[in-house]
């Protein structure tokens, strides 16, 4: 069984090779060549596994994203991080020959992604190209297969295929999935989250930042939430529930 995880930046990877058999010494004369050969090939299996796992971390820690600033506004009061909550819009193409395979513009009636930066909403590049980011900035991304869509691909992404993103950023508030958030939501303290309570924080987050909006906007971004971390869709969320990562950083 092959084992790989990633925190943060770095990734970790580690084999383990269910096997059980019996030492080489325990076995009786005719049958010794055949458990001495079985026992060499499961070392050997062993063994190959554990070197691809190195050789795959490194490869992904060789890889590098490319980030190029196209437009940076004047004023930056605050960049994303991970967990950030951020609003966006990104056009993805192949480098090799320029073609689009995928417009936020014209995903889902055109509306900006919502989502959290850093958590594996996106794939690892554009996760790692969109930290420190300003409202208003415009990146172009380029991300190398490896930390894109991989040797197996994406239709219409092709294997092995080092892709670019153009990505405007519009906003950024405090990520939903930190525990500060949440307990700054709990209102009633019961270490549970209602609509009422996810709706009045991000109004207040939006009016914090001087860009307050209107009740369908916090209704859609409200409704997403509890779509995806409402579990048992008893219209509360739970700790459990909310913090799925179990990073208290986030």
């Amino acid at each position: 069984m092959l084992i790989c995880w990633q925190q943060r930046s770095t990734s970790f990877c580690a084999c383990k090779v269910n096997v059980t058999f019996k030492s080489c010494h325990e076995y009786t004369d005719s049958g010794v060549m055949w458990r001495l050969v079985n026992c060499t090939l499961c070392l050997f299996v062993s063994a190959q596994l554990t070197l691809w796992c190195h050789w795959a971390t490194a490869v992904e820690l060789d890889a590098e994203v490319k980030i190029e600033v196209v437009f940076k506004p004047e004023e930056c009061t605050q960049k994303s991080k991970r967990g950030d909550l951020i609003n966006v819009h990104y056009d993805g193409f192949l480098a090799k020959d320029g073609s689009q395979f995928y417009c936020s513009r014209s995903d889902k009636a055109g509306h900006p992604q919502w989502f959290v930066l850093g958590v594996g909403q996106v794939i690892k590049g554009l996760d790692m190209g969109m930290e420190d980011m300003c409202p208003g900035e415009k990146r172009k991304i380029t991300v190398p297969s490896v930390l894109a869509f991989g040797e197996k691909g994406k239709d219409p992404v092709p294997p092995n295929s080092t892709v670019v993103f153009e990505v405007e950023l519009y906003s950024v508030s405090r990520g939903p999935r930190s525990m500060e958030a949440f307990r700054l939501m709990d209102l009633n303290k019961d270490k549970s989250l209602t609509k009422d309570e996810v709706k009045e924080y991000l109004k207040l987050e939006y009016e914090r930042s001087g860009k307050p909006r209107d009740d369908p906007f916090y209704e859609k971004i409200m409704a997403d939430i509890f779509r995806k971390s409402d579990q048992d869709s008893d219209g509360h969320i739970s700790a459990k529930e909310y913090n799925i990562y179990e990073h208290d950083e986030l």
